[in-house]
């Protein structure tokens, strides 16, 4: 069973369905300042407009999940919230940001048109049912420890709910201490749930586990993957951006430098048209 691309039309401010294209969710890694977060989205809008893919702005209002104590974490819940508001008011996008916790679920809910999961939290049971009792889309990323046939089990708590709009993300999976690679038989492994699948582009280049407490990253790779992605036939994909990666408060060593971004859609695209 595959997914239903119209679907996702019930996604506020969603354009540009073509059930022969992929979806794109980009954006910072995290909320940085209203400003960034403007740049980003009005460039990347831009951009899908004239190529008519369906996209959706993200970005992180809270990091909980970093290596050192002194890492960024946000600018505080309440501003960062604030400001992904006004990206969907602002720019008509809908929009999507990362939860951690079961509390966290109604308050980011109200900002954000789908709540993601982070891999390391996938199978984290009160945190799948209070983002499927919000009613919003709940993208799951693939645990880096888990196989792509278990994550039917993790859809099935978001559904348990009355929720049927569930995504999973590959993003890649744990090889030795400090890399992962991309198992490229997951993603139509996935799709067999009849939900959307999406290849995240950035995480999946990530080296953790970094000795200096810095995660490390083979951002070059990121058009190498991309194509593979397009190729297998992923439903959507994930990509962090920003104009100057190497000043990123977070994630900075894995991100697609913004001005690249437009070039590799385009040859994205050629593959999908060929398929």
């Amino acid at each position: 069973m595959r997914f239903n691309f119209n679907t996702l039309a019930t996604l506020p401010h969603i354009q540009h369905l073509d059930a022969g294209n992929f979806f794109l969710l980009a954006g910072p890694c995290v909320v940085e300042s209203k400003e960034l977060c403007e740049e980003i989205a009005g460039k990347v809008q831009e951009i899908t407009n004239r190529f008519k893919i369906p996209y959706v702005f993200k970005a992180s209002y809270r990091k909980a999940n970093r290596s050192k104590i002194d890492s960024f974490t946000g600018l505080g819940d309440d501003k960062s919230l604030e400001i992904l508001k006004g990206i969907r008011r602002n720019f008509s996008l809908p929009t999507l940001t990362d939860i951690h916790s079961s509390e966290e679920a109604k308050e980011a809910s109200e900002a954000a048109d789908i709540l993601q999961i982070p891999a390391f939290l996938c199978r984290q049971t009160d945190l799948l049912l209070a983002a499927g009792q919000t009613g919003k889309w709940v993208n799951i990323k693939k645990g880096q420890f888990l196989a792509p046939d278990s994550m039917r089990f993790a859809a099935d708590k978001i559904v348990s709910t009355g929720n049927k709009q569930v995504m999973l993300t590959e993003r890649g999976t744990t090889f030795g201490y400090g890399d992962l690679v991309v198992d490229f038989r997951g993603i139509p492994t996935m799709q067999k749930t009849g939900f959307p699948v999406i290849l995240d582009l950035t995480h999946s280049l990530q080296q953790p586990n970094q000795g200096s407490g810095v995660t490390g990253g083979l951002p070059h790779l990121i058009e190498t993957i991309a194509k593979a992605g397009i190729a297998v036939g992923c439903d959507g994909l994930f990509i962090e951006t920003h104009p100057n990666p190497a000043k990123a408060l977070s994630d900075g060593a894995n991100m697609l430098e913004l001005d690249m971004l437009e070039p590799l859609l385009e040859k994205l695209l050629k593959i999908r048209k060929a398929l």
